[in-house]
């Protein structure tokens, strides 16, 4: 296995991407922050962060999403599925350069224990800022060219790794809107036992949205967090 803080300068390309995959290529090339969300980067400040968008093909062909879902005990998101992903290291270098991909590759590679060789960067959306944690995230978008086994692999912050269908996330039987108790709301996604909500229900349902794939739902529907309860 090639570490990703061992290896050379990170490619982007999308040569060789498969057909149904060009639309969100053709996305990520023109989207603009504020049409992602209503948090951006401030002028000066926040934390340099990643995550990983990781698009693949399941064992049926269908595409589909690599997601995980954080340990239970952890102090901030816990139990919240996500992209794999994090902050940026010294190592991983310039955050205005490719230190954002080395970032997602290194931190996918810590916490799900795929492969970072079978991973094609095709591009990055731009940065988006978390205000409750000062996180300025940067989205990078794989294909899994070559898939390999992942797992939990700390289970004291990650409770399980999953892939899902992208044809789940489409399904306006699987769309909702996410109640925070405080009141706030944000687009949501009920797969399997899974509910998708926060920032990384957010960037799915923008990329959804701008890539086509988007289909039209019921946006009334409103989920509590707690949505088994």
């Amino acid at each position: 296995m090639t570490s990703a803080r061992e290896a050379g300068p990170v490619e982007v390309t999308e040569d060789g991407l498969p057909d149904w995959l060009l639309p969100v290529a053709d996305a990520a090339r023109t989207v603009a922050p504020e049409q992602l969300s209503s948090f951006l980067p401030p002028a000066e400040g926040g934390r340099p962060s990643a995550v990983l968008v990781l698009f693949g093909a399941g064992a049926d062909g269908r595409p589909e999403l690599l997601l995980m879902e954080r340990a239970g005990q952890l102090r901030s998101h816990a139990g919240q599925p996500s992209f794999p992903g994090g902050a940026l290291d010294p190592e991983d270098g310039d955050p205005a350069g490719d230190g954002p991909l080395r970032a997602a590759l290194r931190e996918a590679e810590e916490e799900t224990g795929l492969d970072p060789a079978g991973v094609q960067i095709f591009a990055t959306l731009p940065a988006l800022y978390i205000p409750v944690s000062g996180f300025v995230v940067t989205p990078v978008l794989g294909w899994w060219r070559e898939p390999s086994p992942v797992r939990a692999v700390d289970h004291a912050e990650t409770a399980r790794v999953f892939t899902v269908p992208v044809a789940d996330l489409t399904d306006p039987a699987n769309r909702a809107v996410a109640v925070h108790p405080r009141g706030h709301a944000g687009p949501a996604f009920t797969v399997g036992d899974a509910l998708v909500w926060g920032f990384t229900a957010g960037v799915i349902d923008r990329i959804l949205h701008y890539s086509g794939w988007e289909e039209p739902w019921d946006r009334a529907r409103q989920v509590p967090l707690d949505w088994h309860a």
